[in-house]
């Protein structure tokens, strides 16, 4: 689907519920148990049952998590996708949810109204120690002088781990083998043990290997530092701007929920985002909180879609 038509999808997703009456709706949503549906393991996890505890009391209803991990997120997105478009049925969304199309793994996101971009969590690039570069254009010096010859461990085929070194790849043209392992943790182990040379996994999962020096953090693939490993340049100071990749959690419910309702949770969820003790939490991983309204974080989306769909179809890559 081209960017246009997807704009076009995800604009009339947010506004095609204009015409209910908002003041009744909005006062009398909710009046009845919450769920938040939690396709994956790890951060969004995390995630989904910190804005369940929070928005509980805010909304004077209960608010649960359904875990509903596998299938790269199928399951949980299809689940989602198919429920009433009533507010009782939200999700948080991660990287697959746009990745998937582009692998034939369908649901589309048109089938999701974008509520709000909670946070980021940024990727970072790093070395096993005995690699000579110490920094990104080292490393990108070095892999051009040996095409072919460094190797870089990520997760699955079309997983986020795995699209990002296809990025770094394109973006400075050079030649450097995959090595796919059964998840992203065993990419990082085998960078750790020398398996592999490079690893690009998220901030919060690479710190403690990063301060033991058992790795080498090189950059951090986002526009800002993170605070827990501030001598880490970004791979924008590094000259390699466009070399962004981040684990992001959007809330999302089923296409087609009423407007109001759409206000109204976002709302109550920028408040529990902007909250200390959220930001405390967030910082402790390295996240980023991003304040959003759910125009942006469908324009989020739309970007997402776009930039991992061309990162695919340059690399040839293709769903397993």
């Amino acid at each position: 689907m081209s960017l246009h038509k997807i704009h076009g999808v995800l604009a009339a997703t947010l506004l095609a519920a204009a015409a209910w009456p908002h003041g009744a709706l909005a006062q009398t949503y909710p009046t009845k148990t919450i769920r938040i549906v939690l396709p994956y393991l790890g951060g969004t996890d995390f995630v989904g049952r910190w804005i369940a505890l929070k928005l509980s009391p805010a909304l004077g209803q209960q608010v649960v998590v359904d875990p509903r991990p596998g299938a790269g997120g199928r399951i949980g997105h299809d689940l989602v996708a198919k429920a009433a478009p009533d507010g009782y049925t939200l999700m948080i969304a991660a990287p697959p949810l746009v990745i998937n199309p582009h692998l034939g793994k369908a649901n589309a996101i048109r089938e999701y109204a974008p509520v709000a971009l909670l946070g980021t969590i940024p990727y970072i690039l790093a070395v096993h120690p005995s690699v000579p570069a110490k920094t990104l254009r080292e490393l990108v010096q070095l892999a051009r002088s040996h095409p072919g010859k460094l190797t870089y461990g990520s997760g699955a085929q079309g997983s986020t781990s795995h699209l990002a070194g296809e990025l770094l790849k394109s973006l400075s043209k050079t030649n450097i083998l995959l090595v796919p392992y059964k998840g992203a943790s065993f990419g990082l182990i085998g960078a750790m043990s020398g398996e592999v040379d490079v690893v690009i996994p998220s901030a919060s999962t690479a710190e403690p290997y990063v301060k033991d020096k058992r790795i080498r953090a090189l950059a951090v693939l986002n526009t800002k530092p993170v605070s827990s490993m501030p001598d880490v340049p970004t791979a924008a100071q590094a000259g390699m701007p466009e070399l962004v990749v981040v684990n992001w959690f959007v809330l999302t419910a089923p296409a087609g929920t009423p407007r109001p309702i759409i206000d109204r949770l976002n709302t109550e969820v920028m408040k529990v985002m902007q909250a200390a003790d959220t930001q405390k939490q967030f910082v402790t991983f390295g996240g980023e909180i991003v304040p959003s309204t759910p125009e942006q974080s469908a324009a989020f989306l739309i970007d997402e879609y776009e930039r991992w769909g061309k990162v695919i179809r340059d690399a040839s890559i293709k769903g397993e």
